[in-house]
């Protein structure tokens, strides 16, 4: 059965090779990743004066209680943002064990984690150095809500806000799934058996040019802890009703499942569509010319 919404007739009848196509063509960007924080105006402060994000755009909806802020590093028409929530009242939350970082290039860590030993409210937890059996220069630091944060060394690059770093059971099947249904492309993979993990880098672009989905594979480890703290991630899409064709037909294959059809948001008009992939990572697809709309 085609998703409610969908295209019927001879469009709901395409075969699956048809329906996979798409994802490989489609213009895909990561637009945002959403999480709550439990008191807003320190969180900007924090990100503002510690990492250098600006603040693009905040906005109250009290007749649902809650607040939002996007941060990065360029404007969200080109570039991915953090968007914070902020429910009223909520003061505190769990982030489990399954979400793991958020990453920021540099052209200097040792400047960037003396900025925020001395100037902030955030703390470093690992002190600058190459990462262990290499030569990149790292740190990390931790914000007030926990929320932790890579500090890569790297030279000038057009994305700062790099990494979205998540845990997953199983690193082929996630590889896999983000492949078919997402189009993305797997840029790297690494396996590091003295420390009985490995990485996984996708996305849509370069590493040093765009941000990217970090996947982790700790080794027998099948399921993580998600708490009730970070969201989801938000990627932009020529077209939200192929994407979520593709991405139902990949979860009969790999898991996951679709949780809110394409279509509309009430009040909005932006069309959206929304699922978990394989591991219960929640993913929205947002319609790229509503969401500039929307910004506008």
């Amino acid at each position: 059965m085609p998703l409610k919404g969908m295209a019927s007739g001879s469009e709901a009848e395409k075969s699956p090779e048809v329906v996979l196509e798409w994802p490989k063509k489609d213009k895909k960007r990561l637009l945002h990743a959403v999480y709550r924080v439990g008191d807003l105006d320190r969180t900007i402060k924090c990100y503002t004066e510690c990492f250098g994000m600006k603040l693009l755009r905040k906005r109250d909806v009290p007749e649902e209680k809650y607040t939002n802020a996007f941060l990065g590093f360029g404007p969200e028409d080109t570039n991915f943002a953090l968007e914070l929530t902020y429910n009223y009242g909520v003061d505190k939350y769990d982030i489990g064990a399954g979400f793991g970082h958020f990453a920021i290039a540099t052209e200097d860590v040792y400047k960037l984690a003396e900025k925020i030993k001395s100037s902030c409210c955030c703390k470093i937890t690992r002190e600058p150095g190459p990462v262990k059996g290499g030569s990149t220069v790292i740190a990390f630091a931790q914000d007030p809500d926990g929320y932790m944060f890579e500090l890569i060394q790297r030279g000038p690059t057009p994305e700062p806000l790099c990494q979205v770093m998540l845990r997953v059971g199983d690193l082929d099947r996630s590889i896999k799934f983000y492949e078919k249904a997402l189009g993305m492309k797997l840029l790297r993979k690494k396996d590091v058996p003295d420390y009985k993990y490995t990485i996984a880098m996708l996305g849509y672009a370069d590493e040093d040019k765009t941000t990217v989905i970090e996947l982790t594979y700790n080794y027998g480890v099948t399921e993580y802890s998600k708490g009730n703290a970070y969201a989801q991630v938000a990627i932009g899409t020529e077209d939200v009703y192929k994407s979520a064709e593709a991405v139902e037909l990949v979860t009969k294959e790999l898991g996951g499942k679709i949780l809110r059809q394409p279509g509309p948001l009430p009040g909005l008009n932006t069309k959206i569509a929304s699922f978990l992939d394989p591991d219960g990572w929640k993913v929205v697809l947002v319609d790229n010319a509503d969401f500039l709309k929307e910004l506008q």
